[in-house]
């Protein structure tokens, strides 16, 4: 499990990285504005359109069908399973790619009522470019999950290298020798992204698997076994889905430009996520489906609980340190050409906030991968749709009140709410004594976050005499000066403590 979190997290890491220098050049080139604004919306149709049939979830509930079958020495049963959930989920992604381009222009007007008429034509164009990605989307994920299975991580931790690759070069391409940044070139690299990285190279990677086509009915058991798992996963209304969507939307209440710095915030305070608690659940959830199916529940819950325990106590410290460097870090990444100072202001103080979620994104990842494990769909289903429920009037009263920090509030309000929950349903589950563990690390880890963090400062007040925060090499000193003095003080201060 370990070596696979480190090919994971390396992937993940990578592909982050790249997110951002496509967000660095987004911004660079569309700015801040209303136009930019569409760009952000223009992913949410497509994306709702992936969730109806649980694309992203599709690793999660093929896993548990296919581990089955090599459990039981069973391979050709596996390979048989897949080609029926392949085939049926080829027909009905097609079919809701048709329904939401037909429904784009009511749908777009329905869900960003401010846009103008410009905006909302500039909107339904690209939506429409991508939403064919969501095809490739679909039964790359099964491709992923195969490879998964048989303990192959390297070849789906590079899909989504390959797809922001394909966005940025689509978008740099697209736009020289222009003068108003366009939008859409950005978009058909979103699509020739998701064939090549997406699917393509997913296809290969499964027949390094052992991929093969085995003739196999359109009514074949497994069928209607992924349905069960898939349809809690279908209609429940998960807060972790629509934190993303929220943001957008209330963001471009606020006012225009706002969800542009919001999308930004939220894509910088995702890196760590990725890097940390994406990589361990990814990496760990095809053990926890073989411990599940050999009945091994003890050693499922211990698993998971050291999982959890390593990720909180590094995205403690991740968060106590984006919370202090999220001027410089956004100042570094995204101010320049035309977006400028005010932006970076905005989109700063939505990270600063945004940071503090980072622990709770790590034990929600984690979590949720315990009860799919145990094909418990519907625990995590009801708590996240009653916890999107409290979301909502939650999220409109802080934009309209706290603006950008407004909506980053509530959705670590929301998500803290979420994870606790399920977490305290968890353990009352599977027993409190797999939580002490927790408890004891993050009672050290805290403490020590905290003397971290006021070296850190102190840090960064030295170096802000000196320099611009705002400026690229101010920042970058601010940076790597502010978390040396982190790093110093929590190996130091963590070895006094263990001694």
């Amino acid at each position: 499990m370990g070596t696979a979190a480190l090919i994971v997290s390396a992937g993940v890491l990578v592909s982050r990285v790249l997110g951002l220098v496509r967000n660095i050049i987004v911004a660079d080139i569309l700015g801040a504005d209303a136009i930019s604004d569409t760009y952000v919306a223009a992913f949410k149709i497509p994306d709702f359109t992936n969730y109806l049939l649980a694309g992203g979830f599709l690793s999660i509930t093929f896993i548990p069908i296919f581990t089955r079958y090599l459990a039981d020495d069973d391979e050709e049963g596996g390979w048989a399973a897949f080609g029926a959930i392949a085939r049926w989920a080829a027909i009905a992604i097609t079919a809701l790619i048709v329904i939401a381009w037909m429904a784009t222009p009511g749908v777009v007007r329905s869900i960003f009522p401010l846009f103008n008429e410009a905006q909302v034509a500039e909107t339904v164009r690209n939506t429409r470019i991508i939403l064919p990605a969501q095809f490739f989307f679909i039964l790359g994920s099964l491709l992923m999950a195969v490879q998964y299975a048989k303990g192959s991580f390297l070849i789906p931790s590079l899909a989504p290298i390959v797809y922001n690759l394909g966005i940025i070069i689509g978008g740099v391409l697209g736009n020289l020798g222009t003068e108003a940044g366009e939008t859409a070139p950005f978009m058909w690299g979103v699509l020739v992204g998701s064939v090549v990285g997406n699917f393509g190279l997913q296809i290969f990677g499964a027949r390094r698997s052992g991929l093969k086509n085995v003739s196999t009915s359109w009514s074949h058991p497994a069928v209607r076994q992924y349905v069960a798992l898939a349809i809690p996963l279908m209609v429940g209304q998960s807060i972790a889905f629509f934190d993303e969507f929220f943001a957008t939307k209330f963001g471009t209440d606020v006012g225009p430009g706002a969800a542009t710095h919001i999308e930004y915030a939220r894509r910088t305070m995702l890196v760590p996520v990725g890097a940390i608690a994406q990589a361990a659940s990814v990496a760990a959830y095809p053990t926890l489906a073989r411990l599940y199916n050999e009945k091994r529940e003890e050693t499922l819950t211990t698993t998971l609980s050291r999982s959890i325990q390593w990720v909180t106590v590094l995205s403690i410290g991740g968060a106590v340190l984006l919370s202090m460097l999220a001027r410089p870090v956004i100042s570094l990444l995204y101010e320049r050409g035309r977006f400028g100072a005010d932006d970076a202001e905005a989109a700063a103080l939505a990270l600063s906030v945004y940071a503090l979620a980072i622990p709770l994104w790590g034990v929600l990842q984690l979590v949720t991968r315990g009860f799919y494990a145990r094909r418990q769909m519907w625990i995590p289903v009801v708590i996240g749709t009653a916890a999107t429920v409290v979301a909502i009037p939650l999220y409109s009263w802080a934009a309209a009140r706290y603006g950008v920090a407004g909506v980053a509030m509530a959705s670590v309000m929301s998500l803290a709410l979420y994870t606790g929950a399920l977490a305290w349903r968890w353990y009352e589950q599977q027993g409190w004594v797999f939580f002490a563990p927790i408890l004891r690390s993050v009672g050290r880890a805290v403490p020590l976050a905290i003397l971290s963090g006021a070296m850190a400062w102190l840090a960064k007040w030295i170096v802000v005499q000196a320099v611009d925060q705002t400026t690229a090499y101010g920042a970058l000193a601010v940076i790597l000066a502010t978390t040396a003095a982190f790093v110093f003080t929590t190996v130091a201060a963590g070895g006094v403590l263990s001694d």
